[in-house]
This record gives structure tokens, C-alpha cells and sequence, in this order.
């Protein structure tokens, strides 16, 4: 087919990812930009880009309207498109995964399909259809890509946990950061970021929306056992998720042990700090998230899979650190 961009008369944007973008005064190009890229509907490079896919980041909201990230696993291939409108997910949660409660279908969910030894991103949002348990398939609302920005490079290996998703491990429930959250989050270079809004009337702009964040080794701080802050850098002025944020402001986190393949859900909320001294003293902040949690679990030696040391952005050599930032502040 034609690749005609946005064809609705509506804007791909929200009311939210509108009023910040208005704020920065980018809006008007910002909308010009997304017509042209945001599509309600997959075009060739980006099936084909799915299709070779060893993982899959998903974010849902439970029943109490708590959004979570999680991960999709499976063999490259295990990601499909039968038409233009619809993603096939032959795959199902990973074991302690919160996806497990909150898949159902009709739900809104949102996608990011990275490629991490290749940098290269595409995102989707949609509405769940045929949940069955061989997987599910999800109906396109929007598709788009995304820059390379930020992207720790790391080639992967499947280990043999993925022919058996299902098989227990230990699964930890936690109201704060202890000991071993704090460790996993004060190494991360990565994580993602789900959050959603959804208004009266249903709209293609909106649903869930799940992200990437990356940055130097230890750019999440860990404030106190509830409360953590992490710089937000220049992007595509979108704001997807700041945007979501100011209308509704709960957030879930997923932080990755690349190594261990140990997997941490957080749950809570969100605020965006839009300036002030500490902003100005983290070098690349355009502004900080300050993230409480509500909920959490970390599970042990979920991920089937383990990625090789990271090669950094080239994008991180203008940003600085939380050390950096205390000396300037």
C-alpha cells in the first residue's frame, strides 16, 4: 500500500504530549513531523524488523490502574504480521511477569520492539485481540519509529529457559528499595518506563505507551527506600511519556541485570521537576523524574537471555552524572 503517513483528521497526539509540546513551543512542528511518521498501520521495513526479534517490551495497566513494563521472550520469529493492522505475539509471559494479569483481551497495551546491538526502535500502540495460550495478536492504533538515542549496543544470546517460559523462579515482593533493588537499579545503564492515559472517548492517540531511557551506569539515583530520580535528555519532542504523565501521573519501571538475567517491576508515580537548581546541575537534564513506588517484584534468573558488555551511546559523552551534578550544584 501507500505510504501515506497519519491519515486521520485527528491529531496523532494526545491532549497531554499537546499542552508540553505547546509549553516548549514545538507544537506546530512537532505535528507536522508526526503526520508524516506516525501511521495507524505497519509498513514493510517495520514487519520485517519485528520478525527478527529475540524480545519484546510491553506495557499494560492492572485492574487498579497501575501501569507495568514487562518483557515478551521467544526465538526470532516468534513476532509476526499476518496484515498491515495486526502484530502476532507467539509467546507468553515470563514467569512473576504482572503482563500474566493484566493481558486479557480488549485491553490497551502498549510496544517497544528494540534492537539493541543495532540501536534501532520502533513503537506501537493497540488494543489486544485473540488472547489464547499459544499468545495473542494486538491491533494497530499507532506505529512509528525511533532515533538511536541513548541505546546501550549489546549483542544477545538465547539461553535454554526460553522453550520453557513457565518454569518457576524465585519471585520477591517489595513495597521499598532494599538492598538488592538498590543494586539493580544503581548499575543500570537501561530501563523502560510504561504509563498511560486514556480519555472519555477512545482515541488512536491514546492508550498505553512504553519507552526506553538510558544512560550512563548509575544516572537512576535511589533517594531514600521509596523514591527514586532520573534525568530526562533531549528527544523527539514527542513527550509520549511526560505527556501521559501530566494527566495521569502513575508509572511503571523496569530495570534489567543484563547479566544475571534478574528482572525488577516497579509500579507507583511520577513527577515531572521541571527546573531549578538541581535540573540545571546534571549536565543534558532538560528536566528530572522523581518516581515513588507503590508496589514492586524482582525475579530471579527470569530473562532467557544474556547480552554481552555494553557499548555506550555515543549520545552519553553529553550528558554527566549524579556525582558530576552534586560537585555543580
Amino acid at each position: 500500500m501507500t505510504d501515506s503517513g497519519w491519515s486521520r483528521a485527528e491529531s496523532p497526539f494526545h491532549v497531554g504530549e499537546i499542552a508540553i509540546q505547546e509549553r516548549l513551543g514545538v507544537q506546530k512542528k512537532i505535528d507536522q513531523q508526526g503526520r508524516r511518521f506516525i501511521r495507524d498501520y505497519l509498513i514493510e521495513q517495520h514487519r520485517q524488523f519485528y520478525s527478527q526479534l529475540p524480545f519484546l517490551v510491553a506495557g499494560t495497566v492492572d485492574a487498579r490502574g497501575c501501569p507495568w513494563a514487562s518483557l515478551l521472550v521467544g526465538n526470532p520469529g516468534f513476532l509476526s504480521t499476518s496484515d498491515d493492522r495486526t502484530l502476532h505475539v507467539a509467546s507468553k509471559p515470563l514467569f512473576g511477569d504482572p503482563l500474566s494479569e493484566t493481558l486479557a483481551d480488549g485491553v490497551d497495551i502498549g510496544l517497544l520492539g528494540i534492537e539493541l546491538h543495532t540501536r534501532r526502535r520502533n513503537r506501537l500502540n493497540g488494543i489486544v485481540t485473540a488472547n489464547n495460550l499459544d499468545g495473542f495478536a494486538v491491533q494497530v492504533n499507532q506505529s512509528f519509529g525511533n532515533c538511536p538515542q541513548y541505546i546501550q549496543a549489546r549483542m544477545f544470546e538465547l539461553t535454554d529457559g526460553v522453550e520453557n517460559l513457565a518454569t518457576p523462579k524465585p519471585v520477591y515482593r517489595t513495597l521499598s528499595f532494599k538492598e538488592p533493588e538498590r543494586s539493580i537499579i544503581s548499575a543500570s545503564d537501561t530501563f523502560f518506563i510504561a504509563t498511560a492515559f486514556r480519555g472519555d472517548e477512545a482515541k488512536a492517540a491514546e492508550g498505553v505507551d512504553v519507552s526506553h531511557r538510558g544512560g550512563k551506569p548509575g544516572f537512576v539515583r535511589v533517594d531514600d527506600e521509596r523514591t527514586l530520580t532520573f534525568p530526562d535528555f533531549v528527544g523527539n519532542f514527542m513527550f509520549n511519556t511526560i505527556g501521559n504523565l501530566l494527566l495521569n501521573p502513575r508509572a511503571g519501571l523496569l530495570f534489567i541485570d543484563f547479566v544475571k538475567g534478574n528482572l525488577l517491576y516497579l509500579t507507583g508515580t511520577a513527577d515531572v521537576i521541571w527546573e531549578g537548581d538541581e535540573v540545571r546541575a546534571f549536565v543534558g537534564a532538560e528536566r528530572l523524574i522523581r518516581f515513588q513506588i507503590s508496589e514492586g517484584y524482582r525475579v530471579e534468573g527470569s530473562l532467557p537471555l544474556r547480552y554481552s558488555a555494553p557499548d555506550y551511546s555515543p549520545f552519553l559523552k553529553r550528558t554527566g552524572s549524579w556525582e558530576d551534578a552534586a560537585r555543580r550544584a
